[in-house]
């Protein structure tokens, strides 16, 4: 996989400027067609960036505002490893009012993806109750107690509908302008507990006490379990406290 990938999308495409390089991702501004649009180079295999490019292309049809796969000159939406996307201008959720807009875009996410089919190798959060391993999760690598502390979160989940989650709702992942609010960055998006996207700031999605308790439970356990074991992982699991549930098998 490299950038040489760009060139499907024609004589003139040309990268810019880098604004992200990590493990997962190498993101670019990029001019394609003589438009400014984003370029993301990564290893997920053709199956996962079918999932991402297809709901995109949905919630973009159901009048979402979020980064539109821009086709290769072949009619392509990924071509080795690489998606070019819409550029969206907008800054981050500041106020309590930008957050509780943001919670109304997020809550329309859910409704428009209800019963959606989950992304290619990825688990829910209740689904690890009894999995081990899923994408980047890998509970074996995980202290037995912080497993165990993790799941009896995920429990309170349980039998709950699913629906798509952004996964990742972080005020960089946030353009707002007056009109309108876009989400960018689907990396993390897969099917699970719409929960794990209602801990806003503020509580700007308005939950009750016991909801909020459940969904920011249920949310630092993931983020502890996706990212294991760095800094921020240890952190979110230390926020993690024991309750009691069923003891699942492996």
């Amino acid at each position: 996989m490299s950038w040489e990938a760009l060139g499907q999308w024609g004589e003139d495409a040309v990268r810019l400027e880098k604004i992200t390089a990590g493990v997962a991702n190498d993101v670019w501004r990029v001019r394609v067609g003589g438009q400014l649009a984003i370029g993301r180079l990564g290893r997920r295999r053709d199956a996962d960036l079918a999932w991402e490019t297809g709901l995109l292309q949905h919630l973009d049809r159901e009048g979402l505002t979020v980064p539109r796969p821009v086709p290769a000159t072949d009619g392509r939406l990924f071509v080795d490893g690489l998606v070019v996307m819409t550029y969206l201008e907008g800054g981050p959720p500041e106020t309590p009012g930008d957050w509780r807009r943001v919670a109304e875009t997020v809550r329309e996410l859910h409704r428009l993806t209800s019963g959606w089919p989950q992304r290619p190798g990825w688990r829910s959060c209740t689904d690890l109750l009894r999995a081990e391993t899923g994408t980047r999760v890998d509970l074996g690598a995980m202290p037995p107690e912080g497993v165990a502390r993790c799941r009896a979160a995920w429990a309170r989940l349980a039998g709950r509908p699913t629906c798509v989650v952004h996964g990742d709702l972080n005020p960089g992942n946030i353009r707002l302008t007056a009109d309108r609010v876009a989400l960018i960055d689907w990396d993390e998006s897969h099917v699970d507990m719409p929960d794990l996207d209602l801990v806003l700031p503020g509580n700007a999605a308005g939950l009750d006490d016991e909801a909020y308790d459940v969904a920011a439970q249920a949310s630092a356990a993931w983020e502890a379990a996706v990212c294991w074991d760095d800094d921020f992982s240890k952190r979110r699991l230390a926020e993690v406290r024991a309750v009691r549930a069923p003891t699942f098998g492996h």
